[in-house]
C-alpha cells in the first residue's frame, strides 16, 4: 500500500519539474485547481457535517434492530433508504457492515445498505447536479439503487 507521504513527495517532485519546464502553465494550473477547490469546499463541508450527524444518530445497534435477519423485504427497503442518504467511503462501510452482521443484521439487508452507502448519495446530489448536470446525477443515482437491489436479491437467493 502506498503511503500518503510517498504520494505527496511524488506530487511535489512532479510539480517542481513542471514548474521548471514552464512556470506560467504551472502557475495557471495551480491557480485553476485552487479556485476549483475553493468553489467545492462549502459543499464538501456541508456533506461531511451531514454524514457525521447521520452516523452519530444511526448507530449500528439501531440499524441492526431495523434490518435484522427476519426483516425480509421490509428490511431491504429500509436498508436502501438509509444507505441512500449519504455517500460514505468504503473504509467506513466495510467495518460497519461487519458490525451489523455480528449484531444480527441479515446479509441481504447489509449488502444493499453497504452498496447504497458507497454508490448513492442524496446529500451529494446538489453538488453532483452542479458538476455533472441534473440528468446525469439522477440517472446515476437511480441506476446505483437498482444495481444495489439486484445485488441484494442475489445475496438473498444464494446465501439465505
Amino acid at each position: 500500500m502506498i503511503n500518503g507521504a510517498i504520494l505527496y513527495t511524488i506530487a511535489i517532485i512532479l510539480t517542481s519539474i513542471s514548474f521548471i519546464k514552464n512556470r506560467n502553465k504551472t502557475k495557471d494550473a495551480l491557480l485553476k485547481s485552487w479556485n476549483m477547490f475553493r468553489n467545492i469546499i462549502p459543499d464538501m463541508l456541508s456533506i461531511m457535517l451531514f454524514v457525521g450527524l447521520s452516523l452519530s444518530i444511526l448507530t449500528p445497534s439501531l440499524i441492526s434492530s431495523i434490518i435484522g435477519e427476519k426483516s425480509g423485504l421490509t428490511g431491504i427497503v429500509y436498508s436502501t433508504l438509509i444507505g441512500s442518504i449519504a455517500l460514505v467511503p468504503s473504509f467506513v462501510v466495510f467495518p460497519l457492515g461487519d458490525t451489523l452482521v455480528q449484531n444480527g443484521a441479515g446479509l441481504p439487508q447489509v449488502a444493499v445498505l453497504m452498496s447504497t452507502l458507497m454508490s448513492v448519495g442524496l446529500t451529494t446530489l446538489p453538488m453532483e447536479q452542479k458538476i455533472f448536470g441534473r440528468s446525469f446525477a439522477y440517472s446515476r443515482n437511480a441506476s446505483a439503487v437498482l444495481m444495489s437491489l439486484i445485488f441484494s436479491f442475489i445475496i438473498w437467493v444464494v446465501m439465505v
